[in-house]
């Protein structure tokens, strides 16, 4: 795909979910598909008919274990954040229909025990997890992703 062409597709829809723990820490997973290299926090495409936030809970299950009787959801963005994929990625992923993704966040505090969360899930995403200082999630995160990291961190930092 020529860069033209690249930048004339849309975004796909998605949430994320920033999940903290009472220490203020950051819930990551290790991509299963990416060994070694990608941390990132929950996040997944909106289904037709399904609103953002049914859809970060939905993602947070699936890629989690953790249910929405374990979290409160205490904040989302205002505005979509958007990033474009690297141009070599986007004709491997979502079959080259979309540039990047445009994302609401949402901050959700987790009230459960660490041995509520599952990440052997029906379709496993993330091969481990941790709880990540928050000033340390940028530096974690693939380069491609760090901005919006960037504004999402900036977005919620008061409450976390």
């Amino acid at each position: 795909m020529t860069p033209e062409e690249i930048e004339a597709l849309p975004y796909r829809p998605c949430v994320g979910v920033m999940l903290v723990n009472d220490e203020g820490h950051v819930f990551v997973g290790q991509r299963r598909d990416m060994e070694g290299r990608a941390w990132q926090m929950p996040q997944g495409g909106v289904d037709p008919g399904e609103s953002p936030r049914e859809a970060a809970l939905r993602e947070l299950r699936e890629e989690t274990g953790v249910t929405a009787d374990l979290v409160e959801i205490e904040a989302e963005t205002g505005e979509w954040i958007t990033y474009d994929l690297p141009h070599d990625l986007v004709p491997r992923i979502w079959k080259g229909r979309f540039r990047g993704q445009e994302q609401k966040w949402f901050l959700l505090r987790f009230r459960g025990a660490d041995d509520q969360i599952d990440i052997n899930t029906e379709h496993p995403e993330f091969s481990e997890w941790r709880w990540l200082p928050v000033d340390r999630l940028e530096a974690e995160i693939v380069p491609f992703k760090r901005e919006v990291y960037a504004q999402v961190v900036a977005a919620f930092r008061d409450r976390i």
